[in-house]
């Protein structure tokens, strides 16, 4: 039979384990990284003329703010060559994701795909990229 003492042993053992786990979960959410860059999340493409395209493109970025923001989007080859940049004057905090487009991107006729992506204020070019094939291609 457990005596009072083993009982409140193991109550105290009990309540240590389960304010152990609480404070581990807690200190791991204050641990996960901030996001740095912005995410593509979404692109169209058109043909616009000879190889010239226009592009709609979604970015997310939650950290939005006015001190920093998703500042622009590249539209490049696999290769990293860039064939246009929409340069983003103000944060979007209170419209995420947000779309924005860009018109009149002259790319050369072999290139059958490219990538978006996105750039910080502060941390520059990262985060997710969309690759988006050209279309008539």
């Amino acid at each position: 039979m457990p005596t009072r003492r083993s009982l409140l042993t193991l109550t105290f053992a009990a309540a240590f384990a389960a304010m152990t786990g609480a404070a581990s979960a807690a200190d791991a959410s204050q641990h996960v990284p901030q996001q740095k860059h912005p995410d593509v999340i979404a692109a169209k493409v058109r043909v616009s003329g000879k190889d010239t395209f226009d592009f709609d493109v979604t970015v997310s970025s939650p950290y939005d703010s006015p001190q920093r923001y998703a500042d622009a989007f590249r539209v490049m080859g696999k290769d990293g060559k860039v064939y246009g940049e929409r340069t983003l004057f103000h944060d979007h905090a209170s419209e995420q994701p947000f779309t924005r487009d860009l018109y009149g991107v002259k790319i050369p006729g072999p290139v059958r795909v490219v990538v978006i992506q996105g750039r910080d204020k502060q941390f520059g070019y990262g985060g997710k990229v969309i690759e988006v094939a050209l279309p008539e291609r």
